[in-house]
């Protein structure tokens, strides 16, 4: 029985010593904007878990019409549901002058056909990324309201945009009542006129009453303190955006910021927070539509010390009567892309350093966290989801066809998967691609 055992070590060292991944050399985009995924080890435990993790079962998709346009470069899809219960699906591109376009298209049909885009704003300072997502909300009457970023003073040929990549972004909203074929002027959230600041790492929600809630980070006038920014809520009233406040005066400075309506309908907002550079995730919750918020919580007790922003925010999602929430932590005892409860019951914990952009969707029954993973022996991205049930979690499923997939984003629609995704193209600019997989 030894030897077997010890022959059995020295065929799995073999193996794993073959087919152990290889460090790969960061783009130019990810220089840009830091990510904060760790670096293992790269000791046999490691190429175990990662030989591991990466044998993981596939599913055919099947793929839906989308015209995409060689000249211009599609970003951040975002799948939604309007309250007639049709799909949604809002993006930007950008053409050869540097015009960025918000544009979205209806679905009738769960996803199997979508209507003509229509163009919401387009401009040269409007911005699209993961941490300010651009995003068009539905109202009870059927209105849209579309919250995004940008600079008005962008220059004629603005490659960046009004993103990240200045000292300058604005959050700004227009609206539709006649099903998106016309829209407003965009105008600020922000009732400040300060101009040359950043306001941005946002997220929005339509509260159970039907106004709208944004939270954002802005920075600090005047600050003595490290920290740069703070963390602000603007709602509307009568649909028209009041002053804003501050509902927290330290956070971590450029990880964006997601809210969720529950299932008891309160309005929870997930932060980053920034207790002596220990960079734990918070919520805060209001059960009177954005008025109060309760004390900020910690969600789990990662104890991760870091001097610097790791520039990723949670994501989350209803799960019965509570929700899930996903988020990263460097922390040296446990680091990885986590999912746990609202109440902080840890279910799942992703150590492969390739993973990332997770994002999270539920049903009545069921929930998916799907992300991007390098596929076996290989650099290049995939998309790999697993199932929750009753706080059970699925083994990896990973999506044919999702090769090169970044910025994915999901909806369930009874037993199946609705999926768009970036193509990321090598010496090309980045297409969209739509997916159904069964579930």
């Amino acid at each position: 029985m030894t030897k077997l055992i010890i022959f059995f070590n020295a065929v799995l060292f073999s193996i794993l010593t073959f087919f152990g991944p290889k460090e790969t050399a960061k783009s130019n985009s990810e220089l840009d904007m830091p990510m904060c995924y760790a670096t293992t080890n790269s000791g046999l435990n490691t190429w175990r878990n990662n030989f591991i993790a990466n044998r993981f079962k596939s599913i055919s998709a099947t793929s839906i019409a989308f015209q995409n346009d060689s000249t211009k470069a599609y970003s951040m899809p975002l799948l939604s549901t309007t309250t007639k219960g049709d799909v949604m699906l809002s993006w930007t591109e950008k053409n050869l002058q540097g015009i960025t376009s918000f544009c979205f298209s209806v679905s009738k049909d769960k996803g199997k056909t979508f209507s003509d885009k229509k163009l919401i704003y387009a401009g040269n300072g409007v911005s699209n990324s993961r941490l300010m997502r651009a995003k068009v909300l539905t109202k009870k009457d059927g209105s849209l309201v579309a919250v995004f970023s940008n600079r008005a003073d962008a220059p004629a040929g603005n490659q960046q945009g009004g993103g990240h990549g200045g000292r300058s972004s604005d959050i700004v909203y227009c609206e539709s009542k006649d099903g998106g074929d016309t829209w407003t002027k965009p105008q600020s959230v922000d009732s400040d006129p300060t101009k040359g600041i950043v306001r941005g790492f946002f997220d929005a929600v339509v509260m159970p009453n039907d106004e709208v809630a944004v939270a954002y980070l802005k920075d600090v006038a005047n600050s003595t303190k490290r920290e740069e920014r703070d963390l602000r809520m603007v709602i509307t009233k009568n649909g028209v955006f009041q002053r804003e406040r501050v509902i927290d005066p330290v956070v971590c400075d450029c990880c964006n910021i997601n809210m969720l309506i529950d299932a008891q309908g309160a309005l929870n907002v997930y932060y980053r927070d920034n207790n002596d550079d220990i960079r734990d995730f918070a919520r805060m919750t209001s059960t009177d539509n954005g008025l109060t918020f309760s004390k900020p919580q910690i969600i789990y007790n990662d104890g991760w010390k870091i001097e610097g922003c790791p520039h990723n925010g949670a994501i989350s999602s209803v799960f019965g009567k509570s929700a899930l929430i996903a988020w990263y932590s460097g922390a040296e005892k446990e680091s990885g892309v986590k999912l746990a409860t609202q109440e902080g019951k840890k279910l799942l914990v992703l150590s492969d350093e390739s993973v990332k952009n997770p994002s999270l969707m539920s049903s009545q029954n069921m929930a998916v966290m799907m992300w991007e993973q390098n596929a076996a022996g290989s650099d290049k991205k995939q998309l790999v989801f697993r199932k929750i049930k009753d706080d059970k979690v699925s083994e990896n499923v990973s999506v044919e066809g999702s090769t090169n997939a970044t910025n994915s984003t999901g909806l369930i629609l009874g037993n199946q998967l609705l999926i768009a995704h970036e193509v990321k193209e090598e010496n090309k600019k980045n297409s969209l691609k739509i997916m159904i997989v069964n579930l």
